[in-house]
């Protein structure tokens, strides 16, 4: 019922989002009535009237309309646990029933023992909250304004709206929220707000919508600037270094609540004697940082102290310290690989149970004696490659999941044909099937560093969908036809098709092949059993497609380059294993042309796919937009280029990658790396949305350059792409359009469907980047600076704190912080024969260098970018994931070949850039030359001292912030 859904979406949106799936999945034959827009249903809310009561007038109404609608054939039962409303209601209507949950349970569900002890569990936590609410007169909190007030609030622009944000390194003082809503514009802020400390958090939980208070600006703080480990207690608000004073607020209302799951430790056994041998309340730990100490009440304390568990919270009075919440179900052992993987998993809401026998049962069935084939209505349907073009796919060693393949020929007219060729899933799984319902759920397959759970059942992700070697596939393909000589596009089309890949290479053999190096010829298994002029001619057919691919990137890549595209790639690390599934090594990726090749093929495919899908349906097209960063976060940024000398302009992203193009220090590669990390994380998330929901303008994709922008190529592992190969193949279908629609979302669907899968990209990155830090910790656990060398490496400096410096150590990906000043206030000083001590000392902070000067020794200056030998541990913790530690060594490093390797790599990509860059100059040295006077004449008459117009109006802007008004604290 309509009314009942939105009283459930008040309580929370995880219970909300349960309701709305259940309701949506089409396994349980659930409807949604929207009672308050059937006239014999809706209640107008009476003056004064709460809105809890008018939602139980309103639903009971319902009820008995219903009932009389089915002319009394069928019972209604309504459950609610206001005992008023059965009291009231429970008797007025012969055959509605109104009952509690507890009768709801007895009578209709008297044999699920696991649903009584659990709500007999939470029915005591509630009855002694109530008695302790009553014996507590102190608040602890303040008490949250009513929704009503927070509403208007909001409005007026009193209130601002926002998600809340915990800081995990600074979780017990530093929140922020991040602005939305109406209230804000009102405000004009452009930074988030500040929450200090956990009183002015008010109980609201991290991803909670809260609305808030701005202070008075002399009560406004700003971040601290030293590295923190996380914090135990709260600390005084003088104790908050800050350089930059921010907006700062408090929390006065909770707009909705955002929790979920969490992963918790039980105190130990020596903290538990602490709190008393028959206590039954117990406060446990959650392994996010970010949550409070959760209270729930157990007698299985002691029996449950060396496992992960899951709890939930119930509710959090004001009168209470911590949230109370109930124990769930036991997750494993703490330390057990499993146990920390089902934590990771649990953490990011990822659900990873086998798939059901209902779905299994729609998988097509493929046996050695019976193999799949394709069927002559399909060849029918289809335009057959398999005999007309070389396929081929590049891909990691031994993936299995294989989206797509590609193909270059040259045509009879001299022009070139080249073809992206995606793995037509559609055609397997259909709209609002079983498992078409169960990889909308899922929204993408979760990549862990040992590890892969699949979207989709493993005879379609494996088999049946992955384009492997020397089998007949079903394809969706683009094929575009290049001129010869420019590669510009003359044509393209977009065909449902059969292919056989001919080669299924890894990528450093397709590498090697492209550097001419025909000995890898003995690892590609196609090529293998041939006679050799057999051989030779398939193997010299292979390098010219690869090369003439490359070629046609090249030409692709330049021309979003001259756009604006941006070379941001961060450092992957890959976990390599041994047969026992040990960890025998974290290996830097190495970047390689062919990378290059494969990604600017896809991203030609998804750039023309998106038009091709935004012409046909401009108000439900799913698309991907990458919104331009905010500037105030390339502040860091700015800071580190300055102290090397560069100048860094980040107005725009052609600016920003010319910039970043500039910022190269001949002497070290590295730095340029690290800028390019660094930027990295100012940008935005790039986001699925509906293009009925966006104007066009901001339809772009930021970092590719590009003005419209999806993903199509990897449907066996992202839902968005089974959605955009249903909308392609409906826009190039020569059937009625209206036929081809009934299985596309409209705007409205879709916009939500894109929240979701947003949600869960998210989640997916942060799983992988998790179980890589886990693994980079058990690497790292059994080993010791003083005895295993592999603990010792390079690193870069690349941020100045006051108590210390940010390393990155490109080795093995890792990024940790390096303290100068420990927490008894001693200072790092180095001894003649190399050792670093703790000693009595004082620390000073500049802009681009720190230097610790002990009262006895030398003192120690590091600035930015210089490089430092670092001794890597791991910091273990028993409630929490392990961490890995950063120690500065006053030893100098030695260089090693992997070292050498990563530095010195310079792809072919990268001269056609400069090949590219150097034609652009070129082309603007003539106009630079005839506006130079012009210039001259305006650095003499010109009325600012700032370096550009745009310099001027920052300077206006900023005078238009200022507060002159008397009253400006009202």
């Amino acid at each position: 019922m309509q009314t009942a859904c939105q009283a459930m979406h008040q309580r929370g949106r995880r219970q909300y989002n349960k309701l709305r799936n259940l309701v949506k999945d089409a396994r349980h034959d659930c409807i949604m009535f929207f009672n308050e827009f059937q006239l014999l249903c809706y209640l107008p809310r009476e003056r004064g009237e709460s809105m809890e009561k008018w939602q139980t007038r309103s639903i009971y109404n319902a009820s008995v309309w219903y009932y009389n609608h089915f002319s009394g054939q069928m019972p209604i039962v309504m459950v609610t646990d206001d005992e008023d409303s059965i009291q009231q209601l429970g008797s007025e209507t012969e055959g509605v029933f109104v009952i509690s949950f507890k009768n709801y349970l007895d009578y209709f569900w008297p044999d699920l023992t696991a649903a009584h002890e659990l709500f007999d569990s939470i029915l005591h936590t509630q009855r002694e909250r109530e008695n302790e609410s009553q014996e507590n007169n102190g608040k602890e909190y303040a008490e949250h304004i009513p929704m009503e007030t927070l509403e208007a609030g909001i409005k007026s622009g009193r209130y601002i709206q926002g998600v809340l944000n915990v800081n995990k390194h600074r979780a017990q003082v530093e929140a922020f929220v991040r602005l939305q809503g109406l209230g804000n514009k009102e405000k004009d802020l452009k930074n988030d707000v500040l929450i200090y400390g956990t009183k002015a958090r008010n109980r609201a939980i991290h991803g909670d919508v809260v609305a808030v208070q701005l202070l008075p600006q002399s009560e406004w703080k700003g971040r601290t600037a030293a590295l923190c480990e996380n914090e135990t207690e709260d600390r005084t608000s003088g104790e908050a270094g800050s350089e930059l004073i921010m907006p700062t607020g408090k929390v006065v209302g909770i707009i909705q609540k955002n929790w979920r799951d969490y992963v918790v430790t039980f105190p130990s056994k020596e903290e538990n004697q602490s709190h008393g041998k028959n206590t039954q309340k117990v406060l446990v730990t959650p392994w996010d940082y970010r949550i409070p100490k959760i209270r729930i009440s157990t007698q299985q304390a002691e029996a449950l102290q060396d496992f992960r568990v899951i709890v939930r919270i119930d509710s959090w009075e004001s009168t209470s310290l911590y949230p109370n919440g109930h124990f769930v179900r036991v997750l494993g052992h703490i330390g057990d690989l499993e146990g920390e993987i089902q934590t990771i998993l649990v953490e990011n809401s990822v659900s990873v149970n086998p798939f059901s026998e209902a779905q299994m049962c729609e998988m097509p069935v493929v046996s050695p004696e019976k193999p799949w084939k394709v069927t002559p209505e399909e060849e029918l349907k289809r335009v057959d490659l398999r005999d007309t073009h070389l396929v081929f796919s590049i891909d990691p060693k031994g993936c299995e999941d294989v989206d797509d393949a590609l193909s270059i020929r040259t045509l009879p007219n001299g022009n070139l044909e080249l073809g992206v060729h995606i793995a037509d899933v559609t055609h397997f799984v259909a709209a609002n099937s079983y498992t078409d319902i169960e990889a909308r759920a899922r929204a993408t397959t979760y990549y862990l560093a040992d590890r892969r759970y699949d979207m989709l059942p493993a005879v379609l992700s494996a088999n049946l969908c992955s384009l492997l070697g020397n089998v007949d596939r079903y394809a969706v393909s683009v094929i575009w036809e290049l001129d010869k000589t420019s590669y510009e596009i003359k044509d393209v089309w977009y065909h449902r098709t059969i292919i056989r890949s001919s080669y299924k290479l890894f990528y450093e053999a397709a590498q090697a092949l492209l550097d001419g190096d025909v000995t890898v010829a003995d690892e590609i298994p196609e090529l293998r059993g041939m006679d050799e002029n057999t051989r030779k001619q398939k193997l010299d057919e292979l390098i010219w497609a690869i090369g003439k691919l490359t070629d046609v990137a090249w030409h692709v890549r330049a021309k979003r380059d001259s756009c604006g595209a941006l070379e941001l790639e961060g450092v992957e690390v890959r976990v390599q294993l041994d047969d026992k599934k040990n960890i025998d090594d974290l290996i830097p990726r190495q970047p390689l042309e062919v990378h290059e090749t494969i990604a600017e093929c896809m991203i030609l495919a998804n750039h023309w796919v998106a038009k091709k899908i935004w012409e046909s349906f401009p108000h439900q097209a799913l698309l991907r937009q990458h919104p331009p960063p905010r500037q105030e976060f390339f502040s860091e940024l700015r800071e580190c280029c300055s102290a090397k000398g560069f100048f860094i302009d980040t107005r725009s992203n052609k600016a920003l990658a010319d910039s970043l193009e500039r910022a190269v220090d001949p002497s070290d590669p590295l730095v340029n790396k690290v800028l390019r990390s660094m930027a990295i994380q100012a940008m935005s998330n790039a986001l699925y949305f509906s293009t009925g929901s966006y104007p066009e303008e901001e339809f772009s994709h930021y970092g590719l350059a590009l003005d419209k922008y999806t993903h199509f190529t990897s449907p066996i592992r992202r839902y968005a792409d089974i959605i955009v190969h249903r909308l392609l193949l409906a826009a190039s279908s020569k059937r009625d359009k209206s036929r081809t629609k009934e299985n596309l979302f409209g705007n409205k669907e879709l916009e939500e469907l894109c929240r979701h899968m947003n949600n869960r990209n998210r989640a997916a990155q942060h799983v992988q980047k998790l179980s890589t830090e886990l693994f980079q910790c058990m690497y790292f656990k059994d080993k010791s600076p003083d005895r295993d060398e592999q603990c010792t490496a390079d690193g870069i400096i690349y941020s100045i704190r006051t108590n210390g410096v940010l390393v990155f150590v490109p080795r093995y990906g890792i990024k940790g912080a390096a303290y100068l000043k420990n927490k008894e206030g001693l200072v790092l000083s180095c001894q003649a024969d190399g050792s670093c001590q703790w000693k009595p000392g004082c620390l000073q902070r500049f802009p681009s260098r720190i230097t610790s000067t002990p009262t006895i020794g030398n003192s120690v200056t590091l600035n930015l970018f210089d490089h430092v030998t670092v001794n890597i541990s791991v910091q273990s913790s028993r409630c929490h994931a392990d961490m890995i530690q950063v120690q500065i060594s006053c030893k100098a490093y030695k260089t090693s070949e992997m070292d050498l390797s990563q530095s010195s790599h310079v792809s072919r990509t990268d001269l056609v850039r400069e090949v590219t860059k150097t034609v652009e100059e070129a082309q603007l040295a003539h106009d630079k030359a005839q506006t130079r006077v012009i210039e001259e004449e305006y650095e003499e008459y010109r009325q600012t001292q700032g370096v550009s117009l745009y310099d001027l109006l920052e300077e206006i802007k900023d005078l238009a912030l200022l507060d002159v008004s008397a009253d400006s604290g009202a």
